[in-house]
């Protein structure tokens, strides 16, 4: 299985190299790619140097997969090149996210859509991935009405400058800014730009992909998505209304056993998600479940996880050992 990692000197690209030697996925001939300021340089993957190539030679080079999380331009630009050339792209972007002809898989949700012939397919943002898998179980047996979400993102979202801008920050120290304000000490209710209806393109995400994934465009979603100085993962504080009436126990054992997620609830003992232990995991954590005494049928939740894991390189490998498992590549 010939591989290639493309934006591989990035935060989410170097986590894929650490998830694929973790999940010991069947790589033969790794293919490191960057953009022409990176070739040539080494990374090193299951104790052997690569060198960098760029984007022209990794396609010549025709990997069977090629996990892109180099940015929606980039992707827009080479993705279409890689799948010419006969490999399967799944994209870390927003790139392809909402086009009608292709695929946006969280694989414990709808993998069983894909085929051969999706030669691009689209990994979600990651605070939809981790609020999907929560909401897919209990959609199916409750029908879900209206979502709530309001997000406290960790600032790795945005990459190795926002990380650069808080240490700067931490140590007194001016620097390069990722972001119009400091976030040391702060909280930016801004992630990504604006768009014309006053809400953000992070908040969009969580509307349109939820609708998508779920395959559901009843489902109403309305979100806040708020940058935090937390490098753990993302945090959602998120408010489900049901058609039908729920027993909270019965929630809780239904999330219980939902691949991929664990479930954290116990008041008594101070037991609830925590970005600071999510760090590092590939599971999507769960707690703080709720009814809301406010509205009927309404359930409140508190929803956390390593946006660099499962909201991005995780989900990704897991999309390609689904495609390498039933021999879709």
């Amino acid at each position: 299985m010939k591989v290639a990692v493309v934006g591989v000197t990035g935060m989410v690209g170097e986590v894929m190299l650490q998830v694929l030697a973790e999940r010991n996925f069947p790589v033969t001939e790794l293919i490191p790619v960057a953009s022409e300021k990176s070739v040539g340089k080494e990374i090193e993957f299951k104790g052997k140097s690569y060198k960098v190539v760029g984007m022209q030679t990794a396609v010549d080079m025709k990997a069977d997969i090629a996990l892109f999380s180099a940015g929606g331009e980039t992707s827009l630009e080479w993705a279409p090149k890689f799948a010419a050339a006969g490999t399967t792209v799944i994209d870390n972007s927003s790139a392809w996210r909402m086009d009608s002809t292709k695929k946006l898989i969280v694989p414990e949700i709808n993998a069983g859509e894909l085929t051969k012939d999706d030669k691009i397919i689209a990994n979600p943002n990651c605070s939809t991935i981790q609020m999907v898998l929560v909401l897919a179980p209990l959609h199916k047996k409750y029908n879900i009405k209206r979502v709530i979400v309001s997000t406290y993102q960790s600032i790795t979202g945005t990459g190795v400058k926002a990380v650069q801008q808080l240490e700067n920050e931490y140590a007194g120290i001016k620097g390069e800014m990722a972001y119009k304000y400091p976030i040391h000490r702060n909280a930016i209710p801004q992630c990504d730009s604006f768009e014309e209806n006053g809400y953000t393109k992070e908040e969009m995400k969580l509307v349109r992909e939820t609708k998508k994934i779920m395959g559901d465009n009843n489902i109403k979603v309305t979100a806040t998505a708020v940058r935090v100085p937390i490098v753990g993962g993302h945090s959602e504080a998120i408010n489900v209304e049901f058609s039908h009436d729920f027993d909270v126990n019965e929630v809780r054992n239904i999330l219980h056993h939902t691949d991929g997620v664990v479930v954290q609830d116990n008041t008594d003992t101070f037991t609830y998600p925590m970005p600071l232990f999510a760090q590092g995991k590939d599971d999507v954590f769960v707690g703080r479940i709720r009814r809301d005494e406010s509205q009927e049928n309404t359930l409140n939740m508190w929803i956390v996880a390593d946006n660099l894991r499962k909201g991005a390189a995780t989900n990704t490998i897991q999309i390609a050992e689904y495609l390498v498992a039933n021999k879709l590549v």
